[in-house]
């Protein structure tokens, strides 16, 4: 991205490499979600965000959305079944973030917020995106299960290939996964850990 404008922050200038996990923290309402709002085409910004070679600029907002994902903490769902949201079958991935049986059939009523966070990265993988916005995707998880989901989110990035922004508020999380980590101080994206 280019000169990112968004809300508050100052004017924002970062690349991710494909395969690459960034993290990014800060306080609450410093405009974490915001940026990666912005990242995706889904709140108003200034300056470029490109994915490889192409402009955000050059690309029909549906189809960015569509190669872009965002994974918010909150993830909606507009249909009665699991499966309605699914672009294609999950396989082998069902069992890899903990789901014992297949999941398409459940009613999305009776889904814990845990199985909703899962359920929306399995979501975004039948999508095959191209680049990967997580906000928070572990916070409701119980240990065991976020370790379980980060190592799967951490082997899908470097197999796709998929440059990752990854908001967490947990430094051992962020130890964890990150091979980068900024944060948002005094409305400034700063490295935290030396790198630029």
């Amino acid at each position: 991205m280019e000169a990112l404008v968004v809300g508050e922050l100052a004017p924002v200038s970062l690349t991710v490499a494909p395969g690459e996990i960034l993290c990014l923290s800060g306080p609450s309402g410093s405009g974490k979600s915001r940026l990666l709002r912005a990242i995706a085409d889904l709140d108003a910004h200034g300056g470029e965000v490109w994915l490889g070679r192409q402009r955000r600029s050059g690309v029909k907002g549906h189809c960015w959305r569509g190669w872009v994902m965002l994974v918010p903490a909150d993830s909606q769902w507009w249909g009665e079944r699991v499966g309605d949201h699914l672009a294609q079958e999950l396989g082998g991935q069902c069992a890899a973030l903990g789901f014992e049986a297949p999941v398409a059939d459940w009613q999305v009523s009776r889904l814990s917020s845990g199985e909703k966070q899962r359920l929306a990265l399995l979501r975004a993988w039948s999508r095959q995106p191209r680049a990967l916005l997580l906000d928070e995707p572990t916070a409701n998880l119980d240990p065991a299960l976020t370790e379980r989901t980060e190592a799967w989110i951490r082997h899908w990035a470097r197999q796709a290939g998929l440059p990752v922004i990854w908001i967490s508020h947990d430094p051992a999380q962020i130890a964890r996964v990150a091979d980068r980590h900024y944060r948002i101080r005094n409305k400034l994206l700063e490295s935290a850990d030396g790198g630029d």
